[in-house]
């Protein structure tokens, strides 16, 4: 099997990549505002690893709910980088708020908008225009070229996996 049965236009090396759909690669962070309720992010501290991401809209999350959170603004991420859309741990651990879906490829530039999910099952959770919703961690990549061969090296741990190297 060829790695084009399974994806018919595969990126199987970097140099195939078409220059025009190549990005163009910025060493910093940008932002555009897409309206006058969109903020910039911020780092709260001077450790923080995230930027804070805050909503541009008015948002009743129900028990059991899910809902995409606009923040309009758009994004440029430094090339080598992807953007990460990570939980804030307070709504986590005091409204049962977790994120889904945050991977922030090089070339999106549309809305940045944050999947929430809101696991308490009898309270609604109520998010304002400028409230801080997220965090944006940028990360490296590697893209490395595939190759596809017959076999792979053994190792100790094998195919196990779920629990398989232990209880805890």
């Amino acid at each position: 099997m060829s790695l084009t049965d399974i994806h018919p236009n595969p990126v199987v090396s970097q140099t195939e990549t078409l220059e025009n759909q190549a990005p163009t690669r910025v060493n910093r962070l940008l932002v555009k505002k897409l309206s006058d309720k969109a903020r910039i992010p911020v780092r709260s501290s001077a450790g923080a690893a995230g930027y804070d991401l805050f909503s541009a809209e008015d948002v009743v999350l129900q028990p059991w709910s899910r809902a995409v959170v606009k923040t309009d603004i758009s994004i440029h991420v430094p090339h080598g980088t992807y953007g990460r859309v990570a939980p804030r741990s307070g709504l986590a651990v005091k409204n049962f708020i977790d994120l889904g879906a945050g991977v922030v490829d090089e070339d999106y530039r549309g809305n940045l908008g944050v999947v929430m999910f809101n696991f308490n099952k009898d309270e609604p959770f109520k998010i304002e225009v400028g409230d801080r919703i997220a965090q944006l961690v940028l990360e490296k990549i590697a893209t490395p070229d595939i190759e596809v061969v017959d076999d792979l090296a053994e190792t100790v741990r094998g195919a196990g996996g779920f629990g398989s190297t232990g209880k805890n």
